[in-house]
């Protein structure tokens, strides 16, 4: 059994988090933890995202062109 300290919402404050038996398999990796306090349950969330390409996020298309008269 893995445990941790974070934030506890329901007991506003920082408490001591355990992961429960898991029967997914997931071991010590388990993302569901209980506080062991109030026994709260939370979901860690761990999961992976393609950051985008520099150079390409929030690009303005470019003005158009004056010609000269």
């Amino acid at each position: 059994m893995s445990e941790r300290e974070l934030y506890c919402d329901s007991c506003r404050g920082v408490a001591q988090f355990e992961t429960p038996p898991c029967v997914d398999g997931h071991g010590a990796d388990c993302p569901e933890l209980v506080c062991t306090r109030c026994g709260s349950a939370v979901l860690i969330a761990t999961f992976t995202f393609r950051a985008p390409r520099l150079g390409q996020a929030g690009r303005q298309p470019a003005a158009p062109r004056r010609r000269a008269a």
